[in-house]
């Protein structure tokens, strides 16, 4: 049977669908999507066992980030290196002092998300390793706290305009579009729906500590003790036998504050190395992943020096937590890697350029092009686990159907929603990796966090499809945005109130 059969056809959409369904049926992430690259290998090779193996591992090797993979074991080392010195406890008593309440814990995490725009990634695990322990105090239970890290990682970065996901979306913008990439995504953020509400909900979640459906459940069961409700077993090897008594808050903070700044630092030179003239060309054109991992060496070597001469970690512990912080990032490092090779079989089988040509052809000028759109890239980004690869095939396709077009005002609702629909699937997916690292941030159960944060996403996703019909309609971006806001504080208000009901019935 001849492997090409299968590519570019429907059957491309098996194998990430599959890892899917088996992942919420047997709880199991491993396997699940283990069987998914397999078989989406035996479709590449026409079910040729031979070339199905071979294919199996070599499109496993192509499809690994290593950038990546390093930056999380040096960002593992900083970790295990912030709880052996005994800053992660000293903040977490300071910070015990100074946040009393759940909604202040809560809120200081979501705050916290929002200021660390410069990546997800780097936002996901810092933002984890800064406020579990503050969060643990107040009984936050671990799926809440990823829900915040997931909440504020990718929806801050899609609107932040100095940040590694500005420099993505500018360089998919085909240069016949009529804008330049960088003003498109400029344009775009007051009509990103997905991003701006879910920042909202957020928000609206930590202040009034309203929380419903599965969610409900572990905020009941932190309540009383037990912040996992299940999967905790994975976390118990990184949890802290003893607090070194000479940590002080300084040996958290001044980390975290070097990683930040060498982080930003390191994106600019490499902006400006690749020709960049000013410092928002510079962030546009950076080298986000060779920036991080510079800025992670450089954090390490400035721990070395703050933490060695004042012996609050030894030689050895400080090149032990090499081998520890590799140990604590081995869950999300093996999701990763599946995650990636189901999305390099997606790839092969030609998955996005299917759904992209079944848009394409489908496409007509009428007020639902956007919603239409922002569907498919849910779907897309949902089954491939990846924003970016959805924002590579679908914004030329969004650019060109208005390309010579005089409403420029339609293409940027048409790239909003592609964006947006982008990182709900993202955000929403299983075998996303922000969605993974969410997940290690937080040490929550990788399921309970998936599972509990869809159905939040769900309600911001469904305000946004009427908001997109809305924004074609009317073309103006503050009734857009104020109108869909006043329909997700409603619904939530309203469901606020019905449970509050029921609950005291």
């Amino acid at each position: 049977m001849d492997g090409s059969m299968f590519i570019g056809t429907w059957w491309a959409l098996i194998p990430p669908l599959l890892a899917i369904i088996l992942a919420f049926i047997t709880k199991e992430v491993y396997s699940s999507l283990f069987i998914g690259v397999a078989v989406g290998a035996l479709l590449y090779s026409g079910f040729h066992p031979w070339d199905s193996f071979v294919n199996f591992f070599e499109i496993m090797k192509n499809s690994m980030n290593l950038n990546i993979l390093i930056f999380d074991v040096l960002l593992g080392m900083i970790i295990v290196l912030m709880a052996k010195s005994g800053g992660s406890a000293a903040y977490g008593k300071w910070a015990g002092t100074k946040i009393r309440t759940k909604r202040s814990a809560l809120l200081a995490t979501m705050g916290l998300g929002v200021l660390i725009f410069v990546d997800d990634y780097f936002n996901c695990l810092t933002v984890g390793s800064v406020m579990r322990p503050v969060t643990d105090q107040q009984k936050v239970s671990r799926a809440k706290l990823a829900y915040i890290i997931d909440a504020t990682a990718a929806p801050v970065c899609i609107i932040a305009p100095i940040s590694s996901w500005a420099a993505a979306v500018n360089s998919y913008v085909p240069a016949d579009a009529g804008i330049s990439g960088f003003q498109l995504f400029l344009r775009t953020i007051p009509y990103n729906l997905y991003a701006i509400l879910t920042l909202v909900m957020v928000f609206f979640i930590c202040f009034t500590g309203f929380d419903f459906g599965l969610m409900k459940k572990h905020e009941e069961n932190a309540a009383k003790g037990d912040l996992f409700t299940s999967g905790g077993d994975e976390f118990e090897q990184v949890s802290e036998d003893e607090v070194n008594p000479g940590g002080k808050v300084m040996d958290l903070v001044l980390p975290v504050a070097v990683l930040i700044v060498s982080a930003i630092g390191a994106m600019i030179y490499t902006g400006y190395l690749g020709g960049a003239k000013d410092i928002i060309t510079a962030f546009s054109g950076c080298d986000a992943e060779t920036s991080l991992i510079f800025a992670t060496m450089v954090t390490i070597f400035f721990m070395m020096l703050l933490y060695l001469p004042r012996k609050v970690v030894d030689f050895k512990g400080f090149m032990e937590s090499l081998v520890e912080g590799f140990k604590l990032m081995i869950p999300a490092i093996t999701i990763l890697i599946f995650a990636w090779s189901l999305k390099g079989i997606g790839d092969a089988m030609g998955l996005a350029e299917f759904v992209g040509g079944i848009v394409g052809e489908n496409a007509s000028a009428s007020i639902f092009i956007p919603v239409v759109l922002f569907a498919v890239a849910i779907f897309l980004s949902f089954s491939t686990g990846t924003s970016w690869g959805t924002f590579a095939i679908l914004v030329p396709i969004a650019t060109g159907m208005f390309a010579g077009n005089t409403s420029l005002e339609m293409m940027i609702i048409s790239v909003s929603a592609v964006l947006a629909g982008a990182v709900c699937g993202d955000h929403v997916s299983p075998i996303s990796d922000t969605t993974v690292m969410s997940s290690a941030g937080a040490q929550s159960n990788h399921l309970n966090h998936v599972s509990t944060q869809m159905q939040y996403a769900a309600i911001v996703a469904g305000v946004c499809m009427v908001g997109y019909i809305i924004a074609a309609l009317t073309k103006i971006w503050w009734l857009t945005l104020g109108i869909s806001l006043l329909i997700l504080l409603a619904i939530l208000m309203g469901m606020k109130i019905v449970l509050s009901k029921r609950q005291a019935a």
